[in-house]
């Protein structure tokens, strides 16, 4: 069974991630900036945020057209290193005056 770490910058290998992240692209991008407006962007989020949603993703208990699909394929490993790679994405954030 998959078991969800938490500490965050615990888990996989952000460049197998970035590899695996080819298949993600088209949609989220490279720097997991969505593409489109109905697309999440998930560059800089939570490992343990992004290996959850994936997972229930793969289980079925969370539903997407797409999504779903494509998860279904993921390995644990798979998962973790996505989430390495999209986690390690740093943005900054400048408010308006």
């Amino acid at each position: 069974m998959f078991q969800i770490r938490l500490a965050r910058g615990d888990i996989g290998d952000a460049k197998a991630g970035r590899a695996k992240a080819a298949m993600c692209e088209a949609c989220h991008g490279l720097n997991g900036v969505g593409l489109r407006p109905d697309v999440p962007n998930i560059g800089g989020e939570s490992d343990i945020y992004l290996v959850a949603q994936l997972t229930h993703f793969r289980s079925g208990e969370r539903q997407h057209e797409q999504m779903s699909i494509i998860a279904e394929g993921l390995s644990d490993e798979d998962i973790e290193n996505l989430a390495a790679w999209y986690s390690s994405i740093q943005f900054s954030v400048t408010l308006p005056p």
